[in-house]
């Protein structure tokens, strides 16, 4: 028997070009625009097949009880997650070959294809809890299952009960050996111990960030104490709560960020803050996406209801403004220093970077 692959067959290409069958054409009513409809659709569907094989690999060794950041294990997550982002690019100039169809093009086969609609692509939907993105998070959850199948709803479920990338990254970042503190909250206003390293260098670094800081700008302190050390919010408990809620990253994950941000110079955080970088990379592709696609549906359908029954361009502005994942990485930039006032590293730290003399 022979061992010999041949194109076709490995590629099987038998199936996939003949995995287009047109509305339009059953129906006796051939509209030319629908073939590139379903193959651009097909295409998108295999690069989100692709995206869950990379993010569910990239979640797999973030899971590690112990993941070492001198390992090649987190070189590998960044060459994955960048992979992502230049997935992510693809589809966003899917799009512009998707705009060669006019609006009246679309007209000639929409309302064959009802109740079908995008909003039942499970596969974006599982890949967004994958990335980190809650129930209790998502715009129109009354209906954002609604259109699936059973199996597809369990698939997504079980993706939103495990830990997503942005879970995983929240611990890892909490890991991370720099300067830690007793315990979450404010930084003494008072004496602070010379041998708590930690607190002195954040009470430091809080000082030079406030003295950067116009006058217009002074809020951003008592935002910056509830962030990066749980401090109480000034409105009372119930914006306490609510605020605590709505964060993705922990006070001691998002100091760490922050260090690793601030002193990314260091070869040794280079390729944490790669990870970080990627992240951010993921989160504009998603949202460029989520743009273009919404500014493609009402240059094609204006104001009107999309195939599976969404209110069509409003329902994706609202999802583009809601769905960031890794809005609290992004908010670390307001809280960035220039590089002249950076606080010169103690000995103890530069020694555990690896860099002691």
């Amino acid at each position: 028997m022979s061992n010999e692959v041949h194109y076709n067959d490995y590629l099987q290409l038998n199936q996939i070009l003949n995995a287009q069958s047109p509305e339009s054409v059953l129906r006796g009513e051939p509209a030319h625009d629908e073939m590139l409809f379903i193959v651009i659709h097909q295409a998108y569907e295999l690069w989100f097949k692709q995206l869950l094989f990379e993010t569910g690999s990239v979640i797999d060794i973030m899971q590690q009880p112990s993941l070492n950041d001198n390992a090649p294990e987190l070189q590998t997550v960044v060459h994955r997650l960048g992979r992502c982002g230049t997935i992510l690019k693809v589809l966003v100039h899917q799009i512009d070959i998707m705009e060669t169809m006019t609006p009246m093009d679309f007209l000639d086969f929409r309302d064959m294809l009802r109740p079908a609609s995008g909003f039942q692509s499970w596969q974006f939907k599982l890949l967004e809890a994958r990335l980190g993105l809650k129930y209790e998070h998502r715009y129109g959850q009354q209906y954002y299952v609604s259109q699936l199948r059973q199996p597809e709803i369990d698939t997504i479920k079980a993706a939103e009960n495990a830990p997503s990338l942005l879970e995983l990254v929240n611990t890892w970042l909490e890991r991370m050996p720099f300067f830690r503190l007793p315990a979450d909250g404010p930084i003494p206003g008072g004496v602070i111990p010379p041998q708590d390293h930690g607190i002195a260098f954040w009470a430091n670094y809080r000082q030079r960030y406030l003295e950067s800081l116009a006058e217009r700008e002074k809020s951003n302190l008592d935002l910056f104490d509830r962030i990066f050390f749980g401090a109480p919010s000034p409105e009372g408990p119930f914006a306490e709560r609510t605020f605590a809620e709505s964060r993705s990253l922990s006070p001691a994950a998002s100091r760490a960020a922050l260090f690793i941000m601030l002193y990314r110079g260091y070869p040794i955080l280079q390729l944490p803050f790669q990870v970080l970088h990627q992240l951010l990379e993921i989160d504009e592709q998603l949202s460029t996406w989520r743009y273009r696609h919404m500014s493609m549906v009402h240059r094609i359908i204006g104001t009107r209801i999309g195939t599976g029954g969404s209110t069509g361009k409003d329902y994706l502005s609202a999802a583009l403004m809601k769905h960031h994942l890794f809005k609290d990485v992004a908010g670390l930039t307001s809280f960035l220093i220039e590089r002249k006032r950076l606080p010169q590293l103690d000995a103890e730290m530069e020694k555990r970077l690896g860099f002691a003399r």
